[in-house]
């Protein structure tokens, strides 16, 4: 009997031990797995007080707006951050555009872009330019178009929006 004792007492500090070594075998992969995801996930950051960052904060605001146009509030959403980002000369020139070309004048389109970036591109006279590139659809032969935007370095207020080559 002492021996049937000892035999599975050898067994079980066997079995307990393998599951002990396979557990800390799998949990670094798996933990790595997670931390690669969280690796992966973009970080979201920004600063109220730089104009780079403001034009950001519109394009993105505004893309999200128009592209929810189902929402009854899109509509309301897009015309107050037009009043808040622009000055009020760029609000005449973005409604003098819409009225021309019967497009949305902040995108220089019809349709709403699935992408977007900000990229600063100088500065100088107390305003900062940025230029917007705007991405239409997915894969490889997707059309790009850009826009450059200027905002007063004093009040962060987009100032002027031009359509790029």
């Amino acid at each position: 009997m002492t021996m049937r004792l000892h035999s599975r007492t050898l067994l079980l500090t066997a079995a307990a031990l393998t599951a002990a070594l396979s557990l800390t075998a799998v949990t670094p992969a798996l933990a790595g797995t997670g931390a690669a995801r969280a690796a992966a996930a973009p970080a979201a950051q920004g600063d109220p007080r730089s104009a780079n960052q403001r034009v950001a904060d519109f394009y993105g605001a505004y893309i999200d707006s128009v592209w929810g146009s189902e929402d009854p509030a899109a509509s309301a959403d897009a015309k107050a951050l037009r009043s808040f980002y622009l000055s009020a000369a760029a609000q005449k020139k973005v409604a003098a555009y819409e009225a021309a070309q019967h497009a949305d004048g902040i995108l220089f389109a019809q349709n709403v872009p699935v992408k977007w970036s900000v990229v600063y591109t100088g500065s100088g006279a107390g305003h900062a330019t940025n230029r917007v590139t705007l991405t239409w659809s997915d894969g490889p032969g997707a059309q790009v178009t850009h826009i450059d935007v200027q905002s007063d370095l004093k009040t962060l207020k987009i100032t002027d929006l031009k359509q790029a080559d």
